[in-house]
């Protein structure tokens, strides 16, 4: 599968629970939506994705992208400590160049 590098990143990062990474994906004006919560700019996603990585200990293996330089689909197989894992979820991406603008995971 022929993913952007910053997906790649993102994927590597999210499966290494290296936050600082993981925020350094993102545009410094970036938004995340997961589970019903908005997470705005660097520094709330860092800190969401860190609690995320303790609370779930989630491995994300992606089986699907389609896009292109401004918006982009990813599907992921994603497994860990929580009910009905594995799953699989969607993540809706907007980029602003080489960097993520926003995530949204259904």
């Amino acid at each position: 599968m022929n993913l952007p590098e910053v997906v790649k990143d993102l994927v590597d990062a999210h499966n290494n629970s290296d936050s600082t990474a993981f925020a350094n994906c993102f545009s410094e004006s970036a938004t995340v939506f997961d589970e019903g919560k908005n997470y705005t700019g660097k520094k709330e996603i860092k800190s969401w994705i860190e609690k995320a990585s303790k609370e779930y200990n989630a491995i994300m293996k992606p089986i699907e992208f389609e896009g292109n330089a401004e918006k982009a689909g990813l599907k992921a197989e994603v497994s860990g400590n929580f009910p009905g894992s594995p799953l699989v979820l969607t993540y809706d991406l907007e980029f602003n160049g080489n960097h993520i603008q926003s995530l949204e995971i259904n």
